[in-house]
């Protein structure tokens, strides 16, 4: 959102002469405002800096318009209230301007998707002779309240869970700099297959395989951090969650005869949060050992493994689970019972991260 000296080519309503109509109807109906202002009538009715409001235009992922009548009430507001959290001192600006890139990013993928996959499907003309454009608006119309009313309530709850985590912290450096498991799940051979399978049969696979990933990451405590295609990305406040999610993802796609092989690699130990992601060596470790994980197997770092082994988790040897356990027996007592087996496997150099010891991650009832 930018002021220059091109002429902005607009009616007096702001619209384009070339703009489809609909289009225009479906604008006002989901902002709810008509257009009103330029960019630079914006920043002064909020009573904002140019630059300052172009900074927060741009973070929010909006394309410079120039001086093209396009702006609403609604981005009037939303400028002013930005503004009014830096000059309260609840945020600086350079926050200010992360809020609004990173709400930007989130519901900008949400309303592709949306858009995309959703209404498409619903927008089909129910009777020949009709049109998609004919049936688009009153569909969107009935349909806006909903959505919004249900983004709403599931940021909610998520907010509520992450302001949860982060009052638990032991400390300020904690909420920031934390003690997380962090584990990569990858489609083998995932590059073979784009060259052999149809565009659609590719995007229904990945579409499967992140659903599936994203719903036992959620239903076993984890979180999922980000998807890429044939990856995902998840996080764990524990080892023995994020083992958990790790042998299910494994043994889930093992099931499904439509999926390729998965390998997964985790580590544990400090990561940094920003925006919803996480950073750190932690971070690039589990990558790495994602990338030399056999097929079907999950690998783990000597950080992850001696977490499984100091919450008993995981036994640090067989030879000592079966002493353990003879012991337990002896005595007439319940030998340990630990939900996961550790193997380890040959020291190796990894690009980046030096010599590192993979471990071998099993349920304990099968090794």
């Amino acid at each position: 959102m930018t002021v220059d000296d091109s002429g902005s080519g607009t009616d007096a309503q702001g619209a384009d002469p070339g703009e489809d109509p609909l289009a225009l109807r479906l604008e006002h109906l989901i902002l709810g405002a008509e257009r009103r202002y330029t960019p630079f009538q914006a920043a002064r009715s909020a009573g904002v800096s140019m630059e300052l409001a172009s900074r927060f235009w741009r973070a929010m992922g909006f394309a410079d318009i120039g001086q093209a009548k396009a702006l609403t009430e609604a981005d009037v507001l939303a400028l002013r209230r930005l503004a009014g959290l830096v000059e309260a001192g609840l945020l600086s600006e350079a926050m200010a301007v992360q809020v609004a890139r990173s709400t930007g990013q989130t519901t900008a993928r949400l309303a592709e998707w949306q858009i995309d996959s959703f209404l498409e499907g619903l927008t089909e003309p129910p009777e020949p002779g009709m049109t998609r454009t004919e049936v688009t608006y009153p569909i969107v119309e009935l349909l806006l309240p909903e959505l919004e009313e249900f983004l709403v309530y599931v940021w909610r709850r998520q907010l509520a869970a992450s302001a949860g985590r982060v009052v638990q912290a032991a400390d300020d450096e904690e909420m920031v700099d934390r003690r997380l498991a962090v584990g990569f799940a990858d489609l083998v051979g995932f590059t073979r297959l784009t060259r052999r399978m149809e565009e659609e049969e590719l995007g229904e696979l990945v579409e499967a395989f992140e659903t599936t990933a994203a719903d036992l990451v959620a239903a076993n405590g984890g979180r999922l951090i980000k998807t890429l295609g044939d990856e995902v990305l998840y996080a764990a406040d524990d080892a023995g969650t994020a083992a958990e999610i790790a042998l299910r993802l494994i043994e889930t796609m093992a099931h499904d005869e439509t999926m390729p092989e998965l390998r997964v690699g985790m580590a544990f130990g400090t990561v940094t949060t920003r925006m919803g992601d996480v950073f750190g060596t932690t971070v690039n470790l589990a990558s790495r050992l994602t990338s030399i994980a056999p097929k079907d197997a999950v690998l783990v770092d000597t950080a992850f493994a001696e977490e499984l082994i100091r919450t008993q988790d995981a036994p640090s040897s067989e030879a000592e689970a079966a002493e353990e356990a003879a012991a337990a027996e002896k005595e007439g007592e319940e030998p340990p019972s630990y939900r996961f087996a550790l193997q380890p496997m040959w020291q190796r150099p990894v690009r980046g991260l030096g010599v590192v010891e993979p471990w071998l991650l099993t349920r304990r009832d099968s090794a």
